[in-house]
């Protein structure tokens, strides 16, 4: 069959892939200049199982209302006159009730398991070098109950398989020394071994290469204008060339993966599709003094952040900002996370050229990814993976073309259709 693929982030590339591995002939539609360039840009670079929980719980709920009057907090929500961000807090509110967080939960981690053992395979077998780091990822807490309280949702991991285990502040500092200077600072922690961390954007352009040469054609600086339903069906999809001039697109299949901005695409058909941005922030480093950066991937609890070690790069990401579709940088959130890292590393890095990135999450309320088959027989979409498109992306891809060609995906999941 002839397959159109809208979006070439993380999502888009490693479906293209896996269906033309099937195959297929596949076309990837992208209104940026080459892969990954937009949301698979510059995140966190966590391939994180071990935290592949939905952020709608009571708990968040309680610390989210707190933290409305606060500029500078974790998460941010700016108000907007759109009914899609207020229907999107409503669906929200009712994904927080608790019976909702472990079937949520349990969905996740089964594609995050599922990802993060493709995403092992796909790498021996491409020769494919991202800057990978395998020494798990470590978590370390500064209030004792925010430690309880993450215990919790470690023992719910635990459960499904998730080697997340508590450990102690000498545990800490034995696994990442590099946090030696706020020893006094930690309570605890919790570490998985089995987790990664790397290079997005790298990835997803090695893969992107890989799948042109397997016969994928990559149309860059085209964008998708409309689609165009008959009969239950997308007849067509007109896009704008490099030109400006239009072209309709015939395809057998039309896979949406335009992250957040899936929704303006296929919304005018009647298709539900509840994504909405949740803004994140990252800042890269060079690091200058090797010993006194860390090299195990780190989540600082307190701060809602994260690092990751790319070779002589240090990446730091978080933050959330629930307030529309523009990327603009935020000069105070940009200033607290330099003295975020100063503060944790003071001599490691280069904090005179930081490179700093923001990118829109395309978030569900309840946290699980939207990926299948629509009410039009042939459009599917693979959107909605919020924080954990890296984590989700290459398993989320292959189970995407296993759809497509009448199988039944690997893993256990409720997907679309």
């Amino acid at each position: 069959m002839k397959i159109a693929v809208f979006g070439a982030g993380i999502i888009g590339v490693a479906s293209a892939w896996w269906l033309a591995q099937d195959g297929h002939e596949v076309e990837v539609i992208e209104r940026c200049s080459g892969p990954a360039r937009e949301t698979s840009r510059a995140n966190g670079g966590q391939i994180s199982v071990c935290y592949a929980e939905p952020w709608a719980s009571p708990h968040t709920l309680r610390k989210v209302l707190r933290w409305l009057a606060r500029r500078d907090a974790p998460l941010m929500f700016s108000p907007r006159l759109s009914l899609r961000q207020w229907a999107w807090c409503m669906r929200y509110l009712r994904e927080c009730l608790p019976e909702r967080f472990e079937p949520n939960m349990r969905a996740m981690v089964s594609m995050a398991q599922y990802s993060r053992l493709t995403l092992q395979s796909m790498r021996g077998a491409l020769a494919i070098d991202y800057d990978q780091v395998e020494r798990g990822i470590l978590a370390f807490y500064r209030h004792p109950e925010e430690l309880k309280n993450a215990q919790k949702s470690a023992a719910l991991m635990r459960d499904l398989g998730v080697d997340r285990r508590a450990v102690n502040v000498d545990e800490i500092i034995h696994i990442e020394p590099a946090l030696a200077g706020i020893r006094d600072q930690i309570v605890g922690g919790d570490y998985t071994s089995e987790d990664e961390s790397g290079d997005v954007h790298a990835f997803t352009c090695a893969l992107a290469e890989h799948a042109r040469e397997a016969g994928v054609v990559f149309r860059y600086n085209t964008q998708l204008s409309r689609f165009v339903a008959g009969d239950g069906r997308v007849s067509v999809a007109e896009v704008i060339e490099p030109d400006g001039s239009y072209r309709p697109l015939h395809a057998d299949i039309y896979v949406a993966a335009l992250g957040s901005f899936t929704p303006d695409a296929v919304s005018p058909l009647g298709i539900p599709c509840p994504v909405y941005p949740a803004k994140g922030y990252s800042a890269t480093f060079e690091v200058r003094d090797p010993t006194a950066a860390p090299q195990v991937s780190l989540i600082d609890q307190a701060a809602k952040i994260v690092f990751s070690r790319f070779g002589d790069r240090l990446r730091m990401a978080g933050t959330v900002e629930i307030g529309g579709y523009s990327r603009a940088l935020n000069t105070r959130r940009c200033n607290n996370m330099v003295q975020q890292a100063r503060e944790l590393f003071p001599s490691a890095l280069d904090f005179d050229n930081v490179q700093f990135w923001s990118g829109l999450r395309p978030t569900t309320p309840s946290n699980i990814p939207l990926i299948g088959r629509t009410a039009m027989r042939n459009l599917y979409l693979n959107t909605g993976h919020g924080s954990l498109g890296w984590t989700m992306g290459v398993g989320s891809g292959r189970a995407l073309a296993d759809l497509v060609s009448n199988r039944k995906p690997e893993v256990d999941f409720p997907f679309l259709g």
